[in-house]
C-alpha cells in the first residue's frame, strides 16, 4: 500500500526533524500565512485558530493530501508570548521565565485534500523554566534560535540547558505532539503507521 502524500504547513526544522524521525516524511510547503493578523484574546482559541489558517493555506493549493498546520505559542503569568522580535525582547522574556513554570500550547490542524475533513486540537504541557544567568541569558538572545522559535525557548535545541523539566509531552514542546496527531488521523480513518515511510 503506498502512503498517502502528506504535507507539513510549517518552516520550522524542528517539527520537520520530529516527524521524520517518527518515521513520517512530510512534504514542506510554508503557508505565509501573518500570524499577526488574528486578534483573539484566548490563547487556546488563537493557537488553535493559527494552526487551521495555516493549514487551510497550504491545503487550498495541494491535491490529494492530508495536510498538517501546527502553531506554538507559551503562556506565562497571563502574558501570550510568541516569537520574540529582537534579542533585547529576548532577554527581557527571559530574565521574567527565569525560576517560574509556563504552558505551551500547540494549536493541530489536520486536513484531508480528498475528503475536505478537518480536525483540529491543542496539545498542553507546563514548563518548568531553569535559572540561567544573565551572561547565559546575553549569549542565548544571540543565536538564531532565540528568534525563531515560540517563548523563546526550545527543549531540543540549545535553550534546553535553561529548562529544568516539563510535564506533559516533549513532542507538543518542541512542535507537534505525536501522540494527538495519531488521535487525529484516526478521526480521518488514516492510521499513522499507514504514513510511515
Amino acid at each position: 500500500m503506498t502512503a498517502r502524500p502528506f504535507v507539513l504547513a510549517s518552516a520550522s526544522p524542528a517539527r520537520l526533524r520530529l516527524l521524520r524521525d517518527a518515521g513520517l516524511d512530510p512534504r514542506v510547503v510554508v503557508s505565509g500565512f501573518d500570524e499577526d493578523s488574528l486578534a483573539i484574546s484566548d490563547p487556546r482559541e488563537l493557537v488553535e485558530r493559527l494552526a487551521v489558517a495555516k493549514a487551510e493555506t497550504v491545503a487550498a493549493g495541494v491535491d490529494g493530501a492530508l495536510v498538517l498546520g501546527c502553531d506554538s505559542l507559551l503562556v506565562h503569568d497571563g502574558q501570550v508570548l510568541g516569537k520574540a522580535p529582537t534579542p533585547e525582547d529576548v532577554v527581557r522574556r527571559w530574565r521574567r521565565l527565569r525560576g517560574s513554570e509556563g504552558l505551551l500550547l500547540t494549536g493541530h490542524c489536520l486536513i484531508d485534500t480528498v475528503s475536505g475533513q478537518q480536525v483540529t486540537a491543542v496539545g498542553e504541557t507546563t514548563v518548568h523554566f531553569g535559572t540561567p544567568d544573565d551572561d547565559e541569558i546575553a549569549a542565548y538572545a544571540r543565536t538564531e534560535e532565540a528568534l525563531a522559535v515560540a517563548g523563546p525557548f526550545t527543549i531540543d535545541g540549545r535553550a534546553a540547558a535553561f529548562v529544568d523539566g516539563i510535564d506533559g509531552d516533549a513532542g507538543n514542546v518542541i512542535g507537534v505532539s505525536l501522540p494527538l496527531l495519531r488521535e487525529l488521523l484516526a478521526k480521518l480513518g488514516v492510521g499513522v503507521t499507514d504514513l510511515w515511510s
